[in-house]
């Protein structure tokens, strides 16, 4: 990326009429450049796990290892890339660079290599292949880093404080993610586990790409409030070259640590006594007691009563999200290999007939979403606003008839299932917006105490219908799929009692000059429940298989997946139980924070 010119740079105008559909223009550019982003980060997670097992051999452990090191570092480095763009690049340039740098990880995913061969009863693996794999996800951490805490910034300013828009703009924003998500389970782990593992990474490629095209594209409707605070300050010399060169140049050697970094965290196991325990969660476990130092030394010192409360308030609801991601994060874990193992596939027994679909029609549809969605933006600017209404309902109907086709018709695997987490958003999310304003009308919504509480007790009951799946495999019986649908369900009503905590208490309850740092330990802390996800995966790891067509002990294999989900049932619900409990004295010192 070239530096910046001498001259302070300048968005091109936007036009007269800025307003499309009640909302800005600008925030359909940030909905399609997070919607593909997200598409990209899930269409690879979908899969990643799978690919682990099936193509390069791991055993369970060694997989559940490296996503849970893999999910932590993406969560945390974003702390790094929102300090960057805040200081120096301006979140347009933060948001381009974590493009590219996405665009190249995923389509680097899409090179396997060999596949792994058992050789005397010992994996023989493409180590070319693993290390431009390695590369591969420390560009994604890296991109991530720089695009996901930007974007939704760029929002935030497309509106006037108070601007009564600014809820429902950030609620259609949200619905990006789950529509990429919903989509990426779709097409790329469909693609990946039907036609090759390349063919869904490389689709996640694509899909960045058009991201990262509909984003410079579409500057001109960001009224230019993506730019950097102090351009002077990002072309201050530094040792004969820019700030904002050394910033990339940084950001290529930070690819480069992450690189080595994802290898130790995930294959490195530290000893302390008897207890073993990989490097992710030493990492993890040290940040966490950093960071309690430095919590209880500055409410002991330079808070006030009100403040001190406040901010103990906020780190038990950070405490309450981090266990329920947790559970939640077994999603992408214990649950696909579960589901590819011991469950079947197809919901309505309609994918087994004559008509044999070859691609899901969410790859078409998803394809001409982004020229339909700039041909109404462009037929809006020349006052063409039936047309364009007209472009936007066909790409709404589109995508919902590819749905509904690939649901129903489409013969589903393991990663494709993934889909139903975000299908239920989608379907809870107008509900749920409908319920919280009827009960306070009432005067009975739940307090954020009370409502965490109800999210991690859902959690919990979200592994009932998994645990009795299991009970039906270990009977020698392929447990049916509508048993994960129950268990989706569930636990999405969870997210939704839980979504309204989140990163609205960190504004809410922290202390006005740490409020960035406290966003920060929420970041970490969601960072924290991917590596803790993966450690208690563990417990029903399944070792001695060998890849694509491995005999399975149903018996055996069903027991250990019955440990874990009654331990994660009970996890849940007792902590959920425990959180209600402490929901008066939280409520009390919160203050009046609603």
């Amino acid at each position: 990326m070239p530096a910046a010119s001498t001259a302070s740079p300048q968005a091109p105008a936007a036009p007269r009429n800025d307003d499309f559909l009640g909302h800005p223009k600008g925030l359909y550019v940030c909905f399609f450049t997070e919607m593909w982003e997200r598409f990209s980060f899930y269409g690879m997670k979908a899969l990643l796990l799978l690919y682990l097992l099936k193509y390069h051999l791991f055993s369970d452990d060694a997989g559940y290892d490296l996503i849970g090191a893999y999910g932590g570092l993406v969560y945390a480095v974003p702390v790094i890339g929102g300090l960057l763009a805040d200081r120096y690049l301006g979140m347009r340039k933060a948001v381009v660079l974590g493009g590219v740098l996405l665009v190249l990880g995923h389509l680097g995913m899409a090179y396997e290599g060999h596949a792994a061969k058992l050789v005397n009863g010992v994996a023989v693996r493409d180590e070319t292949a693993l290390q431009v794999f390695y590369l591969s996800m420390a560009l994604i951490i890296a991109g991530v880093g720089f695009l996901k805490p930007n974007i939704s910034t760029i929002v935030g300013k497309l509106y006037e404080q108070g601007d009564p828009r600014r809820d429902s703009g950030f609620t259609l924003f949200y619905a990006g993610i789950n529509v990429g998500a919903l989509f990426s389970a779709l097409i790329c782990a469909f693609l990946g586990e039907t036609y090759g593992w390349k063919y869904g990474f490389g689709a996640a490629g694509i899909g960045m790409i058009a991201g990262l095209a509909m984003f410079l594209w579409g500057q001109r409707y960001l009224r230019g409030h993506a730019e950097p605070a102090d351009p002077a300050k990002l072309r201050e010399k530094v040792g004969g070259l820019s700030r904002e060169v050394w910033i990339y140049l940084g950001s290529a050697l930070g690819v480069l640590v992450l690189w080595g970094t994802i290898q130790f965290a995930s294959r490195i196991t530290l000893q302390l006594g008897g207890i073993s325990f990989t490097a992710a969660l030493g990492i993890m476990l040290a940040t966490l007691l950093v960071f309690l130092i430095w919590f209880f030394g500055f409410i002991a010192r330079q808070c006030t009563k009100e403040q001190r409360e406040q901010m103990l308030a906020l780190v038990v609801l950070i405490f309450a999200v981090l266990i329920f991601f947790t559970l939640y994060e077994q999603t992408y874990g214990s649950w696909v290999t579960f589901n590819d193992r011991l469950m079947t596939k197809d919901m309505f027994g309609m994918a087994l007939g004559q008509y044999k679909p070859t691609l899901p029609w969410s790859l078409f549809s998803m394809a001409l979403s982004p020229p339909l969605m700039i041909a109404a933006l462009i037929a809006s600017d020349r006052g063409r606003d039936g047309l364009a209404k007209l472009l936007v309902a066909l790409l709404a109907l589109g995508l919902a008839v590819a749905t509904a086709h690939d649901v129903v018709l489409v013969p589903q695997t393991a990663g494709s299932l993934t889909y139903l987490g975000a299908f239920f958003i989608v379907v809870l999310a107008p509900l749920f917006s409908w319920l919280w304003p009827w009960l306070a009308r009432r005067g009975r919504n739940p307090s954020k105490p009370v409502t965490m509480s109800l999210g991690l007790v859902f959690a919990g009951l979200s592994f009932l219908p998994l645990i009795a799946a299991a009970k039906v495999s270990g009977g020698g019986e392929m447990a049916s799929v509508w048993y994960l649908v129950a268990a989706y369900f569930i636990l999405e009503i969870g997210e939704m009692c839980l979504s309204p905590i989140g990163l609205s208490a960190v504004t809410q309850l922290s202390v006005a000059r740490v409020v960035g740092l406290m966003m920060g330990a929420f970041w970490l802390a969601t960072a924290f429940s991917e590596v803790l996800a993966a450690q208690l995966a563990k417990i029903a790891s399944v070792e001695g298989l060998s890849g694509e067509g491995a005999a399975i002990d149903m018996a055996a294999a069903s027991l250990k997946y019955g440990e874990l989900f009654s331990m994660l049932l009970w996890l849940g619900i007792g902590s959920g139980v425990l959180f209600l409990l402490l929901s008066p004295l939280l409520k009390r010192w919160m203050h009046g924070v609603k």
